[in-house]
């Protein structure tokens, strides 16, 4: 921060979020989204700059860095506009409704997102990051142009794209109910649309940059469950292996970045996300059930104590996220120069180099090193004539080194704001790696964040959006509903306690009353109890974070059969059908709709397990991969519908495996309860 701009205190300084506390010594008249600046907007009849960004964007950080401290081009600034700064992670509301505007304009959207609204919050233009000239020409030709004649075309023009933003998804899609269910050979195209975009050589999808996108390999697993197509099976591990083995993740400490700039996921915007960590936990335990690949294990172990080392607060809350830039410059906290290893590893620095693919002149930028993986720990071995025990010990050694040169460092800047969704990301991804592995310390974090949020970000049968210092104050959206509810049905099926099955059915009854739109069948990104933005939206498509509305539909899917509740069940698919076609035609864009159709295409088994070894059988059960199912338990007797009338028959513990309220015989072993399932899986 320049020493001009630490002079000044805005109204940001105020706040609570880390990204507009970065802004709140900023020469600029920033306001935070709220009454009070859209009002000063109306009474002087000035245009609105918005400006959205969060704060481990590192193109955030440049314009603020050439532009926002710069007392010169503050004073055009302030001159002009009513100045509002927003952190997309506490306002996605926001948000979504003026990123959407920019793409309606034909502008590719991104962050830094800057736009310009009428004193009504409608939006004329905008763009994403602006070099300093380019960024003063515009704020000057614009406020000329709204002072002068041009201002009533400017409010014609916002007026239209005000009325673009309140077309629903589903109309600008034409969507229409589709009449019977998925066909197999619709599942099929399904696939096949989805597979022309492999890059078959590299994993992932075919370009750059390359975003990890969990959703789509979590739906190509799920599918192989289905029809055993071994395609896309080994494309979903290849993409695996080459993202752990890539620099996009944290060969040392654990951990994805946000994605990688080029093909070969070797280069990373050095970012890191909750959302994303949370999800790629979840997927690499789902891909170890399947395919057993140790390496998939370590991931999944090493990417948890990064979350738990340098995002757990000390309540049980999940910070946001680590930034790109330490020391002004992105990355410098990861990468390495020859000489510096050197001096880190001594003798060991050769091998070392080998191992992780370092050069004298560098991978990277400065002649720096982003750490990466070419080879398996076998195939490393068999070159360096080693064993692949010595190859492991020697990788635990560098790693601790490595570690320990990093502790001396500057470190990345922390967003230590706690969203209620992301948490539920990360509960969930709790829940899937104790599924996998059994690993108690796994159970015990989710546990600890579920009851943070149930104290924290719970009042009554609401839910908050955020959490700092003691408090929350922003009321939720749908995405953090969505993710809550997943996460509590989840955690229910690994340790049987009903309260969280309770409670992810009071969040539903709340958002079936505050967020259902009956005419599209679809739920509203905000509560009807919140603040009326220019369009209240629908979120339907699948991103780097599953869409709100697909996620509900699989909860009311999941949670249907759970509670015996129909409605549920025949929401889930309506809302489906509303979106089938689309989703046969653009699967890499619905992913999360997929799976649920992937579910649909067959009776999801119900399993109860009744009986004094009820924990032990559903342990045994978990550590397999089973997508089309839900998982009920007592080791007495419960109220739950999927366990009512079952009992210990014989006084052993008991298996009751259903399709369709209709049971299989009732077994005792979890091989035979297993055989059961597999003998109707088969497309």
């Amino acid at each position: 921060m320049s020493s001009l701009a630490s002079a000044h205190a805005n109204r940001l300084a105020h706040e609570s979020s880390p990204y507009l506390l970065q802004h709140a010594h900023n020469p600029v008249d920033w306001y935070p989204w709220g009454t009070e600046a859209l009002q000063r907007a109306q009474n002087e009849q000035k245009p609105i700059l918005v400006s959205i960004g969060y704060a481990a964007c590192h193109w955030c950080h440049v314009m603020e860095r050439e532009s926002f401290e710069n007392e010169r081009i503050a004073e055009v600034m302030n001159q002009h506009y009513i100045c509002i700064k927003v952190d997309r992670e506490e306002r996605p509301d926001v948000d979504q409704v003026y990123m959407d505007a920019l793409q309606a304009m034909g502008v590719q959207g991104g962050w830094p997102l800057n736009v310009f609204l009428t004193p009504e919050a409608k939006p004329f233009y905008g763009g994403t990051y602006f070099p300093p000239r380019n960024w003063v020409q515009l704020l000057q030709s614009i406020a000329q142009a709204y002072q002068g004649e041009h201002r009533t075309e400017l409010e014609q023009s916002a007026e239209q794209f005000a009325k673009v933003l309140r077309t629903s998804k589903l109309e600008k899609y034409s969507l229409e109910a589709a009449g019977v269910k998925l066909t197999s050979e619709q599942f099929d195209q399904l696939l096949h649309n989805l597979a022309v975009r492999f890059d078959r050589e590299l994993g992932g999808m075919n370009r750059a940059p390359k975003f990890p996108m969990p959703s789509i390999w979590r739906f190509l697993l799920r599918a192989y469950t289905l029809t055993n197509n071994q395609d896309i099976l080994d494309q979903t591990l290849l993409t695996l292996r080459e993202m752990a083995w890539g620099g996009i993740y944290d060969q040392v400490g654990g951990g994805f970045a946000r994605y990688s700039v080029d093909a070969e996921w070797l280069a990373p915007h050095f970012e890191k996300m909750l959302y994303d960590n949370g999800q790629l936990i979840s997927l690499y335990s789902e891909a170890y059930q399947v395919s057993g690949n140790e390496e998939f294990k370590t991931v999944v172990y090493d990417s948890i104590q990064f979350v738990k080392r340098e995002l757990l607060n000390s309540e049980g809350g999940f910070y946001s996220s680590l930034d790109a830039d330490s020391e002004g410059e992105e990355g410098k906290f990861y990468v390495f120069t020859k000489d510096e290893l050197r001096e880190i590893l001594g003798d060991e620095e050769p091998l070392f180099s080998d191992y992780y693919n370092c050069t004298a002149v560098g991978n990277w930028e400065h002649g720096r090193n982003i750490l990466h993986r070419r080879a398996s720990d076998t195939a490393f071995a068999k070159e360096h004539e080693l064993t692949p025990g010595v190859v492991a010990e020697l990788v635990q050694g560098w790693k601790q080194k490595i570690m320990r040169a990093r502790d001396q460092r500057i470190r990345p800047g922390l967003d230590d704001k706690i969203l209620t969704g992301w948490n539920a990301l990360m509960l969930s991804s709790l829940v899937d790696a104790y599924r996998a592995f059994g690993e108690p310390e796994f159970l015990q974090l989710a546990l600890q964040n579920a009851a943070f949020l149930q104290r924290n970000l719970r009042e009554g049968p609401r839910l908050f959006r955020n959490y700092k210092n003691g408090r929350a104050t922003i009321s939720g959206f749908l995405e953090d509903y969505s993710l809550v509810i997943q996460a509590y049905i989840g955690l229910y099926e690994v340790t049987f306690d009903a309260q969280w099955l309770q409670e992810a059915d009071i969040l539903m009854q709340y958002v079936l009353d505050h967020f259902f739109d009956p005419v599209e069948a679809q739920f509203f990104y905000t509560d009807d109890s919140g603040e009326k933005l220019i369009a209240r939206k629908k979120e339907l498509f699948d991103n780097v974070i599953p869409g709100s509305n697909s996620l509900m539909a699989n909860n009311l899917h999941r949670l249907g059969l759970h509670m015996d509740k129909s409605t549920y069940t025949e929401l889930a698919a309506t809302m489906l059908a509303r979106v089938q076609d689309l989703v046969v035609k653009e699967p890499q864009h619905l992913t999360n709709w997929a799976s649920l159709a992937t579910m649909l295409l067959q009776p999801t088994a119900e399993i109860a397990i009744v009986g004094p070894e009820a924990e032990t059988k559903r342990r045994e059960l978990s550590r397999h991969f089973l997508p089309n199912t839900v998982l009920a338990g007592t080791a007495t007797t419960s109220e739950l519908p999927l366990l009512q009338h079952r009992t210990a028959q014989g006084n052993q513990t008991t298996i009751y495996v259903c399709f369709n309220r209709a049971c299989q015989q009732p077994v005792h072993t979890t091989e035979e309860a297993l055989n059961q399932l597999t003998s109707i899986r088969k497309l």
